[in-house]
């Protein structure tokens, strides 16, 4: 009887080894290839849920089907104008070919092995081909700003000394990276989805060189705002001074006029004054005569018949 309990028992066992070998779970971020004997057999699993497989012959290989991360090392590249400098990146990427990956790649410490050296090329193929300027800077946006013309700012134009317009740019340049590192990943099963630098640095050779660029591009540039400003200074100023005297010229204008008109509106009423009595108006105009011209230290000299002493005469007589 206890020979025949055992016997059970390891016959349990083996049949559950048998049928718990047989079956294998997929999870959803899981997508599985079935090997034999080390050689793939079929395509690949990549719907969740149980699934069977030969017990103790095949073996279940497990990739991840989420999106993955890489993250190289600083690799020092010379530009076109032969500055070394040290680029740092860091990219995205998923097996988009299971099967693809197990034969050429078997798994995920290969693909980042091969990621850098794919990526490297590619960043290197790039940015041999362009300056340094291309590879450091984003935008023209020191240039992009509105200038006065070159006739505003007469032949001492700064405009020559322009900091140096890249034609694309770093944005442009990886993008171009990740465009020629997407075209060799395929035949390993591997998509990269995104890609970035995450720093440029230069090396101590050419860091002090950049450093003094970048201050001699900033004086430029702020040398040419200053003519601008000193530009745009002068016809506002001028402006200004034309609208003063265009206001001066019609106030003085206007105050002509008004004088005028007084003036006119005075001789009009003296002249109506002295038609009603002119023997009085003259009467008037003597006595101002006399308060004028005659106070308590003056000595007149008059001869009898002069129209001056003529109203002092009749005045003595009377």
């Amino acid at each position: 009887m206890k020979g025949m309990s055992a016997l059970g028992v390891i016959i349990a066992l083996v049949v559950a080894a048998i049928v718990g070998g047989a079956f294998f779970t997929v999870k959803e971020h899981e997508q599985v290839v079935i090997t034999r004997f080390g050689q793939p057999r079929g395509s690949a699993v990549a719907t969740a849920g149980l699934h069977m497989k030969v017990p103790f012959l095949d073996k279940a290989n497990y990739f991840d089907k989420r999106i993955l991360e890489w993250d190289g090392k600083p690799t020092q590249i010379p530009t076109q104008d032969k500055k070394f400098i040290l680029i740092d990146e860091t990219a995205r990427w998923r097996i988009q070919d299971p099967l693809l990956f197990f034969q050429s790649m078997n798994n995920e410490m290969g693909a980042q092995r091969r990621l850098n050296d794919i990526i490297a090329s590619a960043t290197r193929d790039v940015v041999t081909n362009h300056t340094l300027q291309e590879v450091v800077r984003t935008t023209n946006r020191l240039l992009d700003e509105p200038a006065v013309s070159d006739e505003d700012l007469g032949e001492d134009s700064i405009e020559s000394e322009e900091v140096d317009r890249i034609r694309r740019g770093r944005k442009e340049l990886t993008r171009l990276i990740m465009e020629r590192a997407k075209e060799l990943t395929p035949k390993y099963g591997i998509e990269i989805v995104d890609m970035r630098i995450k720093r440029i640095n230069y090396i101590e050779a050419v860091r002090q060189k950049v450093y003094e660029r970048m201050i001699s591009e900033r004086r430029r540039a702020a040398e040419k705002y200053r003519s601008e400003g000193q530009g745009r200074r002068a016809e506002i100023e001028g402006q200004m001074e034309k609208e003063l005297q265009l206001i001066t010229s019609e106030a003085t204008r206007r105050g002509l006029e008004i004088r005028g008109k007084a003036d006119a509106e005075a001789t009009a009423i003296y002249a109506e004054a002295f038609n009603k009595d002119p023997e009085f108006y003259g009467f008037l105009r003597t006595l101002e005569t006399y308060g004028k011209s005659i106070d308590g230290n003056s000595i007149l000299l008059l001869s009898t018949g002069s129209d001056y002493f003529s109203l002092l005469k009749s005045l003595n007589s009377n």
